[in-house]
């Protein structure tokens, strides 16, 4: 993978950071949530640094868990991308649709007219959901595990046949002839499985890509089935090398078994940077945002290390006793990082703010910290690329931009301007238009 370039991706959520209290932070306005106009300047910072993606996660349920949190997904991730589209030029965009409540036809007809009308540049996160309380929000309740998977292989199937019943050559537009379109090739598919159905056709061009690009999320085997079948990027959650390897690997198994080639997926790790000039800088930064919980951490700390912690611990390192007594709790596989940070000699609390809890490795300190983190996972054969989640977005992309990027240009591991205008050309990815003719 050396002669090869990563793929960075960015996390964009609720308009102020990966960080729950983000929304606090001095710089930020607390109202961006709804505010498109701080999106756009957050999607226009990362396309100055060159990113292939960036990436809308959402949910179907509440995502605001307490009085101090904002939601954590944007307002409506396909409205936002419109808008951020027509904003931008060359980044692509994946939005999260979960295939348990959207009907085919609505979502193939949503998808294909973002990428329309950004110029080829939208991919789809196709996921079950399994919370109760999304599936309250469509008068259902939550199907079994086969049978969501199920109804996805359906779903996906449909809409890859609705985007492709418009022939490529279909369109016309001849004045002359007066011939809008040969309806020959604009044809319905007639597809009816046990959970869905579409008649169709769907009446909208290709995009300059073909069709959106396909990702998914989950390791589980029934999520590998879709990923090694119909994805192009996988969105991984990962905090080792080895554990990446592994997952990587998983995922471009399932795809040669699917009859795929292994490298039209990419397999895209998280990482959740917090950059400053020293490291103890970084630390206070991320520490503002720990701080509001840290009592409730210090707790779950102590069950990641196999010991008992209390808030009386914070300001001090682990005693001798505890240290001998610590162990990574092999249920969690962000408890051998804290274990380290723990042998290092750092306070509980410093411990804490490294980020240990969070959802991605967290690299901590100046610009060559997390280069050095992404150059190690890329060059070892973990991923293809990674999607990063800013602490603070108002100022937390600009420094990855300013202070990362260069970094990893210079050591020859990422690109200096856009290569294509797609986010399939973006990806290094196939052209596909309608459903894989190899899949059976």
């Amino acid at each position: 993978m050396n002669a090869s370039k990563m793929l960075i991706g960015m996390q964009m959520g609720n308009g102020y950071g990966s960080q729950t209290h983000a929304w606090q932070a001095h710089n930020v306005d607390p109202y961006n949530y709804a505010n498109l106009d701080a999106h756009v300047r957050y999607a226009q910072a990362a396309e100055r640094g060159k990113f292939q993606f960036l990436f809308l996660p959402d949910s179907p349920s509440q995502t605001q868990k307490s009085n101090d949190v904002a939601p954590q997904m944007t307002m409506d991730p396909f409205i936002t991308m419109a808008v951020l589209a027509r904003e931008t030029t060359r980044i692509g965009f994946a939005a999260t649709a979960s295939t348990s409540f959207f009907e085919p036809y609505n979502l193939a007809r949503l998808l294909k007219t973002l990428d329309v009308v950004s110029g080829g540049r939208i991919g789809w996160n196709a996921v079950t959901t399994s919370d109760p309380a999304a599936a309250a929000n469509f008068g259902q309740e939550i199907a079994d595990r086969d049978t969501r998977y199920a109804r996805a292989h359906e779903v996906i199937q449909i809409i890859q046949a609705l985007w492709g019943s418009w022939q490529t050559d279909a369109w016309i537009a001849d004045k002359g002839s007066g011939i809008f379109a040969d309806l020959t090739k604009i044809r319905p598919i007639n597809l009816r499985g046990r959970h869905v159905a579409s008649r169709g056709p769907l009446e909208i061009p290709p995009s300059k890509q073909g069709q959106p690009v396909i990702f998914q999320a989950g390791g589980s085997p029934h999520g590998l089935s879709l990923a090694g079948r119909y994805a192009s990027a996988v969105i991984g959650a990962t905090f080792t090398i080895e554990d990446a390897r592994r997952q990587r690997d998983n995922v471009r198994r399932a795809a040669l078994e699917a009859g795929r080639e292994p490298d039209e997926v990419k397999f895209i790790a998280g990482v959740m940077p917090t950059i400053a000039p020293t490291k103890r800088e970084a630390l206070n930064r991320r520490g503002q945002f720990v701080a509001p919980m840290i009592d409730q951490r210090v707790s779950y700390l102590g069950m990641m290390l196999s010991i008992s912690l209390s808030p009386a611990d914070l300001d001090t390192p682990l005693t001798k006793q505890k240290l001998a007594a610590a162990r990574a709790n092999p249920s969690d596989p962000r408890s051998p990082k804290a274990l380290e940070l723990a042998r290092e000699g750092w306070t509980v609390r410093d411990i804490l703010y490294h980020g240990v809890i969070d959802y991605h490795p967290s690299p901590i300190g100046p610009g060559s910290v997390t280069a050095d983190h992404m150059q190690e996972w890329f060059e070892a054969g973990a991923c293809d690329g990674f999607w990063v989640s800013p602490d603070v977005y108002e100022d937390g992309i600009d420094t990855f931009v300013d202070e990362v990027v260069p970094i990893l240009q210079h050591r020859g591991l990422f690109h200096h301007d856009y290569e294509g205008n797609t986010l399939r050309e973006h990806l290094g990815v196939p052209h596909q238009y309608g459903i894989d003719p190899r899949l059976g």
